[in-house]
């Protein structure tokens, strides 16, 4: 073997090595090969009293894999690490060259913003080496989420109900609880509006004799309404006509929160579905990536795709519907390593793929291929109109526009927020007075700020300068798996565990576990992969100043005592609590260690569908020792039938095997493998 192509995903192996030909063989390492281990002080893997030196070990079940590397890089002639456009994946190209222990001579570094012929050929001939200084700071960023995360996650489960706590998610949980603190003090306060209606629009009161009017009873509101009569006078009528451009092609934040608000996908789920565009598609004649590298907080787009662009827009829109490129706005927390997400075609449309695609990921390209094409396109324009009307010196306003031109909204109309407000041609009016069919008197509440919703708060995480794109989907994902938060009318509202393990971490860690501590850290990592930093020194600032913190709070934290059943133990007369062990909860004896009585739980079979296996059996639910659920046939030992996903008790008309449901997707496991 000649080359050797090492990728992070088995899906784009096929597409790749079509690309390459017979000279190259191209194969997976299946993610991260290695972490810290669990061992040494505190498990924390991390060798602190030693410049924090890491202890990698294989990751558990990666041996098998790692095995198969090793053994084709030792026939290759050259490796080309071809691991994801990030540091993330930097991080994992520098452990697959460390552990198989690869030549430096031997390897070569390339990367591929998107799986296209064109890209993969061309990086293949441009290769590089390992950024180091962006290794530095993955591995920074790890050892610290480690140190973070185990310590308090440890005191956390010592001292309270809670499951974990973390370097950002931490952060991102407080945002949720001091919101939701803020609105449970918020005291509402009435105010009162007046309207007017007419036939065709209405005007909403603003000033009396130049000052503007608040209401703040009704009381003002009925004296005001005394003043009026329906005969308004307009004052001046004003038309201005105004340019709406379109926004910028998408980032990984801009793409989650989009998402969630207008296809209603949880964040982890268009990533997911994000990850399939860009690692390829087959469309029959070809499998190609579809968008390019989706974890990416830059909206800069190559000249290439621009030029395309502009052509496709003049020949199906006309000369007029041609654009400009938009400045990418200056922000210090962008790293503009790759592009913005966009198809990697403009020629390969929605429809003409949708063949190909499920529906999510059909709803999920269009409104990318949208975005894209739709920020290259020319604004639209709107003629903008304000009527000033006036009654007894009250003034009363009305705003509405009017779309002349629509620009980029060709394409983009169905994404768009907002609703024009149609008025009437008020030259058509033969006099300057106009009658008002009623005038209405309107009571409302202030209202405090909303809960975050899955969108917001990512938006809010991006502007606080909190975690980084490719770690939105996670951080979100976890606060709901912790229990911290539930989800109601997809708003956010921390449950009673989420706001006690907050105010406990602010009590012992409000220096540490705040948004500015956090977004300086943030800064410093960046620093670090521009080697404007020191790692060693950054590791030894944060745990010089943390440690002493958490043997303190492991010492002074007030332990949450166990929560009772109202059962009696049957062995010694005391209180039945709920304890928490390895695998989840149990209830014992509150006298422990003095009483060791538990409480055997009768377990509730939860049949699932008939066995296709044996015929005679059920598939019903099962737990793994470590608490992992899973459903195997209830015949077992005769039968060992088992499936990690839940069944449908649908079988695949391909292969016979039970059809499951798998992030919200039915599937079939075994049909799915094999087209791995």
């Amino acid at each position: 073997m000649k080359n050797l192509v090492i990728v992070e995903s088995p899906a784009k192996c096929k597409t790749i090595e079509k690309y390459l030909g017979s000279d190259y063989k191209v194969i997976s390492s299946k993610g991260h090969i290695r972490d810290l281990a669990t061992t040494g002080k505190y498990g924390l893997g991390v060798d602190v009293e030693n410049n924090f030196q890491p202890n990698y070990v294989i990751i558990k079940g990666k041996t098998k894999d790692v095995n198969a590397l090793k053994k084709s890089v030792k026939e290759a002639d050259t490796v080309y690490l071809a691991t994801d456009p990030d540091r993330e994946g930097e991080t994992i190209s520098w452990h697959i060259y460390d552990e198989l222990k690869i030549p430096n001579e031997k390897y070569k570094r390339v990367v591929f913003n998107e799986i296209t012929k064109d890209v993969v050929l061309n990086a293949i001939n441009n290769p590089g080496k390992i950024d180091l200084n962006l290794v530095k700071s993955g591995e920074t960023r790890r050892i610290l989420d480690r140190i973070i995360g185990f310590r308090l996650s440890k005191l956390m489960q010592r001292k309270t109900g809670g499951k974990s706590a973390g370097r950002v998610q931490s952060v991102a949980l407080k945002l949720i609880v001091d919101r939701e603190k803020e609105i449970r003090a918020f005291v509402p306060e009435e105010y009162w509006t007046i309207e007017a209606d007419f036939e065709e629009f209405k005007a909403l009161l603003e000033k009396y004799h130049g000052k503007e009017v608040k209401i703040k009873n009704e009381e003002e509101a009925n004296e005001i309404l005394d003043k009026l009569t329906r005969s308004f006078k307009i004052e001046s009528v004003t038309e201005k006509e105004k340019n709406k451009s379109a926004k910028e092609v998408f980032r990984t934040s801009t793409l989650q929160q989009a998402a969630s608000n207008k296809l209603n996908f949880a964040p982890s789920k268009t990533m997911q579905i994000a990850q399939k565009l860009y690692e390829g598609i087959d469309l029959g004649n070809e499998t190609v990536g579809l968008i390019t590298y989706m974890r990416t907080d830059s909206t800069r787009i190559s000249d290439a795709f621009v030029s395309e662009a502009f052509g496709y827009i003049k020949n199906k829109y006309g000369e007029d519907y041609v654009g400009y490129v938009k400045k990418a706005k200056k922000n210090e927390n962008i790293q503009d390593a790759h592009e913005g997400i966009r198809p990697t075609s403009i020629n390969r449309t929605p429809e003409s793929v949708k063949a190909y695609l499920s529906n999510d990921e059909y709803k999920l390209y269009k409104f990318i291929y949208a975005r894209a094409l739709a920020s290259l396109m020319h604004d639209a324009k709107t003629l903008a109109t304000t009527v000033i009307l006036e009654n007894n010196g009250y003034t009363f306003k009305a705003t509405g526009s009017v779309l002349i031109f629509d620009g980029y909204l060709k394409v983009y109309q169905e994404y768009e927020d907002s609703e024009d407000v149609m008025l009437p041609d008020f030259k058509n009016y033969k006099s300057d007075t106009i009658t008002a069919n009623k005038i209405d008197k309107i009571q409302h509440f202030t209202k405090p700020a909303p809960r975050y919703t899955e969108s917001s708060l990512i938006k809010e995480l991006e502007s606080l300068g909190i975690g980084r794109p490719s770690t939105y989907a996670t951080i979100v994902g976890t606060i709901k798996d912790r229990g911290y938060v539930i989800l109601k009318d997809k708003k956010f509202e921390p449950t009673d565990i989420g706001i006690e393990t907050t105010d406990k971490l602010q009590e012992f860690f409000s220096g540490i576990v705040n948004v500015e501590y956090t977004a300086n850290m943030e800064k410093d990592l960046d620093l670090i992969a521009e080697a404007k930093e020191d790692n060693i020194k950054v590791l030894h600032d944060f745990y010089d100043d943390f440690e002493p913190l958490v043997q303190k709070a492991f010492t002074e934290m007030e332990k949450k005592p166990a929560e009772t059943t109202g059962e009696v133990c049957p062995e010694c007369g005391g209180d039945l609590v709920i304890r928490k062990g390895k695998y989840g909860e149990f209830v014992a004896c509150g006298n422990y260690p003095t009483c060791k009585y538990i409480k055997k739980e009768k377990k509730e079979v939860v049949e699932v569908c008939a066995c296709p296996k044996c015929k005679t059996g059920k598939m019903v639910e099962r737990k793994t020792k470590k608490g992992k659920l899973f459903y195997g046939c209830n015949n077992y030992p005769k039968c060992n039938y088992a499936l990690w996903y839940k069944p449908t008790g649908e079988i695949c008309p391909k292969c016979g095997e039970l059809l499951v449901t798998k992030n919200d997707e039915v599937i079939c496991v075994k049909c799915s493998e094999e087209e791995k």
